[in-house]
């Protein structure tokens, strides 16, 4: 049993300045804190960040006057109001404008804790709330596959526990702290994303976060612009089982034996290695794949002597290995077989591909949440199941960034797949038009494949071109910007429109 805890503002300031406030003003509770004076609300602790294209200082005031009941701002960067109650870098309560010390009724939120560093001052408080709690955490890193993993892991977990996860892509320096931060005595387990763009950042998550059980789904060329080499990545995606505690300890570090790169990473870490993949020699394997399209995914789980036929509401087939890593999640944190399949059988959350009803009884694949040649493959291969013998498949590729050296290659590669599995394609963008010439170069015909500039272009091609019955896959970069395709072409006119997430 946990004892339940509330967020005060007590705790804010013993974290950034050893020292509390007086009472009543330490017992305000803490309901949420945010980054964008927008979201604020009442009870909310508002950091004002300095960014490329605001400062977060210019709206400490609008989050107080949506409810906010305090704010963490950088010393020298906001001119308080008169009046305003704040902290000093030092720990000094005052009032601003005011010689006396502040007591009685001017002890009254909102309160500004001054600090030198706001950035900083969030992922300190971020890291002593979470290590103030017994909450037992779960790191995921990986190229590709994070964030379904994170969702279906944390679905698992919560067929027993009180389980936290963190929100959309709050993965980095600035959204793990806040995930943190959501964290309350009575939660139980938290599955954290962990993300990076340079070698390093994955160790200063983990150090806040303090992970028991650390998950690497694989290793592929996104990022490869900022890092230079794969192996460059595999050295950053490490860092989570190196620093994973001891196995004595508890620690578990759950590997991809099928990514030659994350395995090697089995000697990098002190905590068991639990492995899982397509490979019988792995700890938790799976044979017999299935995809039924839309219906899901069928296969057999091998877990030692003991072996389990699933049938899970996952999209294609890589979507195996996205149930590998949360099913040997699930063993680590000790549950049962019946509680497992439980977990993987719920699709909430698994939100960055939807299937969506399109224009003349089409069927739209929105997958434009970001893209990079291995999931690009997934999709197109997804693309084929649902189509199958039936339905026309319409493929829309968008370019696909910071591939660094592997730009080419890597949407030549994504090319000649897409030969071999669609009857339409629609490429967007400069980078993209080398799929369409690989396409080409593999075979496909001139009549079937239509290279574009933009997202204005593909949408009238595909206006003129679609016809009842066909399976379109809408994929790109978050930078294309390619849900306005998907807008153009969906049945209601928008995003989401009787959604199926998967």
């Amino acid at each position: 049993m946990t004892t339940r805890k509330t967020l005060t503002l007590d705790d804010i300031a013993n974290a950034l300045y050893g020292a509390g406030l007086p009472a009543p003003l330490g017992e305000r509770v803490v309901v949420d804190c945010v980054i964008d004076s927008r979201t604020a609300a009442r009870g909310s602790l508002f950091f004002a960040l300095r960014g490329e294209r605001t400062d977060g200082h210019l709206y400490v005031y609008a989050a107080f006057e949506r409810g906010a009941v305090a704010a963490v701002a950088q010393e020298g960067a906001l001119e308080l109001a008169p009046g305003t109650l704040a902290v000093s870098p030092q720990g000094k309560l005052f009032s601003a404008g005011s010689a006396d010390a502040p007591s009685g009724e001017a002890l009254r939120p909102p309160v500004v804790f001054l600090t030198r560093d706001s950035l900083a001052a969030l992922q300190t408080l971020g890291a002593r709330w979470r290590a103030a709690l017994p909450v037992e955490t779960v790191g995921i890193t990986g190229s590709i596959g994070k964030s379904t993993t994170k969702e279906t892991v944390a679905n698992v977990l919560a067929t027993r526990y009180v389980t936290l996860r963190s929100e959309g892509n709050l993965n980095n320096e600035i959204g793990l702290p806040l995930t943190l931060l959501r964290l309350r005595g009575n939660h139980e387990r938290a599955v954290l994303e962990m993300g990076m763009y340079a070698v390093g950042e994955i160790t200063q998550l983990v150090g806040w976060a303090r992970p028991r059980i650390g998950v690497v789904t694989n290793v592929g060329p996104v990022h490869l612009e900022r890092l230079g080499s794969i192996e460059r990545i595999a050295e950053a995606k490490s860092e989570l089982p190196r620093g994973l505690p001891p196995a004595e300890d508890g620690g578990v570090a759950i590997l991809n034996r099928d990514d030659p790169l994350v395995w090697s990473m089995a000697g990098t870490t002190r905590a068991r290695v639990f492995s899982y993949g397509l490979n019988p020699q792995a700890d938790l394997w799976a044979d017999e794949i299935e995809s039924g399209g839309l219906e899901g995914i069928k296969f057999w789980l091998h877990h030692g002597k003991e072996r389990y036929h699933a049938h899970l509401p996952l999209l294609g087939r890589h979507s195996v290995h996205t149930a590998l890593r949360s099913a040997a999640v699930g063993l680590m944190a000790g549950l049962s077989w019946d509680e497992i399949m439980r977990g993987l059988q719920d699709a909430r959350g698994q939100l960055r591909l939807m299937v969506v009803p399109g224009l003349r009884d089409t069927t739209i694949i929105d997958d434009t949440y970001n893209a990079s040649p291995d999931s690009t493959l997934a999709a197109l291969n997804l693309l084929r199941d649902i189509a199958n013998s039936s339905h026309r498949a319409v493929a829309v590729l968008g370019d696909m960034f910071e591939l660094g050296s592997y730009e080419e290659a890597g949407h030549r590669l994504v090319g000649g797949r897409a030969a071999q599995v669609v009857d339409k394609l629609v490429t967007v963008g400069p980078r993209a038009r080398w799929i369409a010439e690989e396409a080409l170069a593999s075979g496909m015909s001139p009549t079937n494949v239509h290279p574009v500039a933009g997202n204005t272009d593909a949408i009238g091609i595909l206006q003129g071109m679609i016809r009842p019955g066909d399976i379109v896959l809408v994929k790109g970069s978050r930078a294309a910007a390619m849900e306005s395709i998907v807008d153009a072409l969906s049945r209601e006119g928008g995003r989401g429109a009787g959604a199926k997430q998967a």
